[in-house]
């Protein structure tokens, strides 16, 4: 199991661990892989929207604690830390992001660009947590905290708006 000769992680459909950590094949987009699993995050969040808060929050423990479990052993399979098609923690961030917006296509595009760009720029306290948490859990920390400041902008934008 691993990287192929040309760099691109092997995705085994017959592991389900592969199917979340790599965003249902998103991660597997050759360029921009996390913004491939941001997007399909868009779909699942469509479905989650119209759930109360408390629904939604124990929704997102939920997926955090599967995904915990999927992309650790998906790390581990291609050799250890944080590969670019494991996207599970961009979904998640997304979500996190998503979290008590209002409904419209504006909201879900504001949110995907909030949450990537705090993801790709990593200021602190993303940054010294992608550098230092390792395994699942260091895979989805870094985008959950960045999930959590985007949903701050977004919550001060509804709030302003």
């Amino acid at each position: 199991m691993g990287a192929p000769a040309t760099g691109r992680p092997v995705f085994d459909w017959r592991r389900p661990h592969h199917w979340l950590a790599f965003g249902f094949g998103a991660g597997l987009a050759p360029w921009a892989p996390g913004t491939a699993g941001t997007c399909a995050a868009i779909p699942l969040y469509l479905l989650l929207q119209g759930l109360s808060p408390g629904t939604y929050l124990l929704v997102l423990v939920g997926l955090f604690l599967i995904g915990l479990w999927a992309c650790d052993k998906a790390a581990r399979e291609l050799g250890g830390g944080d590969p670019g098609a494991i996207v599970w923690d961009e979904i998640l961030g997304y979500l996190v992001t998503m979290a008590l917006s209002p409904p419209g296509w504006t909201w879900l595009l504001l949110g995907l660009v909030l949450f990537r760009l705090l993801d790709i720029l990593k200021p602190w306290p993303i940054g010294a947590l992608d550098r230092r948490v390792k395994g699942g859990l260091g895979i989805l920390l870094d985008d959950l905290v960045a999930g959590a400041m985007a949903w701050g902008l977004m919550q001060g934008l509804q709030f302003w708006l």
